[in-house]
């Protein structure tokens, strides 16, 4: 079969890979059909992911159908499906209590083992979702999605509650659309024009902040004085998760959706005064991999405007490269791999 492999940084080939096989017990063999490149992917091209060894077949934002399955598998061949790519151990302190999202033996698909940019691949049964009533190409944004799920629901915050999302990339305006469906008002926070113009017009957020000069009293005066009652951070850039904690009110919370290689600071008296709440937030489960299911199925969320480059399995030996420094225009791209 094809696949896509990084087998460096910086380096992609389009390599024939051996078949799967058949899957064993517990497991399902699955024909890939979209992969959405995540800015994971960018980071492992280009040598900036902190846990993976190369050479690797990226790709973790997977839809497709079901090929042929193992023994005690209930899910039927040709079945349309959501691949969830975090494989747990099931028997950690994290699975026992329902997180199986940090457990500690976690195997992501794509970067702790090789991924779904190729034609087939083998995964858990119990990792695989009905996409019956969406597009396989919708199907293929639940997971990146599902992190902005996770994070407003790892908030707390209640309808009403004021939001700040810092980062109008991908899984910044994921976040933005599940805080908004959530009944939290929403302000989005980023440095490029372009994006807030983008989540403005095509998404409908009026309520936008550009970083830049004097923005704590921008904040400020944007809240009353008061701060937000929730800030997400989706940026990745440890000078802005630092920044983010000035902006959470007395008694707010503060979701970090994004992890970096840096140790992160932060002032402890402002930290104890506001009595803050700071939430890690790591990928996601399958409640909230239900929640966006349904989200797409009875149209609370229209993915078609993020879905802005595409390209094949063959094509994204060349594009990928491209996106991950020609920004202009780019929200997510997606792979077709076999779109029938």
């Amino acid at each position: 079969m094809k696949a896509l492999v990084c087998e460096e940084p910086g380096r992609l080939r389009l390599d024939d890979r051996p078949e799967p096989g058949s899957p064993p017990p517990g497991w399902a063999l699955v024909s890939v059909s979209h992969v959405g490149i995540c800015g994971t992917d960018y980071h492992i091209y280009g040598g900036k992911h902190p846990f993976l060894n190369y050479p690797r077949v990226m790709g973790h934002e997977v839809s497709g159908r079901v090929v042929a399955v193992g023994a005690d598998v209930a899910i039927a061949p040709g079945s349309p499906v959501v691949v969830n790519p975090y494989v747990s151990c099931g028997h950690c302190g994290a699975c026992r209590k329902g997180k199986p999202n940090c457990c500690t033996a976690i195997a992501v698909l794509g970067v702790h083992t090789d991924g779904a940019m190729c034609e087939r691949v083998l995964v858990p049964a119990g990792n695989l979702y009905p996409a019956a009533g969406i597009t396989l190409e919708q199907a293929a944004t639940v997971e990146f999605l599902a992190i902005g799920a996770h994070g407003v629901r790892r908030s707390g915050a209640a309808p009403g509650a004021t939001a700040l999302v810092i980062g109008a990339g991908p899984i910044g305006l994921g976040t933005a659309l599940f805080a908004r469906i959530a009944g939290q008002r929403v302000t989005l926070l980023d440095t490029s024009v372009e994006r807030l113009a983008f989540a403005r017009d095509a998404l409908g957020f009026d309520d936008t902040l550009l970083a830049g000069d004097g923005l704590a009293d921008r904040v400020a005066a944007h809240t009353g004085g008061e701060g937000f009652d929730v800030v997400y951070d989706a940026t990745g850039a440890a000078p802005s998760i630092e920044a983010a904690f000035a902006h959470v009110g007395h008694g707010g919370t503060l979701v970090l959706l994004s992890v970096v290689r840096d140790t992160i600071s932060f002032s402890d008296p402002e930290f104890h005064k506001r009595e803050m709440t700071l939430h890690g937030s790591r990928n996601a489960t399958r409640v909230d991999f239900d929640h966006v299911l349904a989200c797409l199925k009875d149209g609370r969320i229209d993915v078609a405007p993020l879905i802005t480059h595409r390209t094949t399995l063959a094509g994204a030996a060349d594009d990928l490269p491209r996106w991950a420094s020609e920004k202009t225009g780019l929200v997510k791209a997606m792979i077709v791999v076999d779109a029938a």
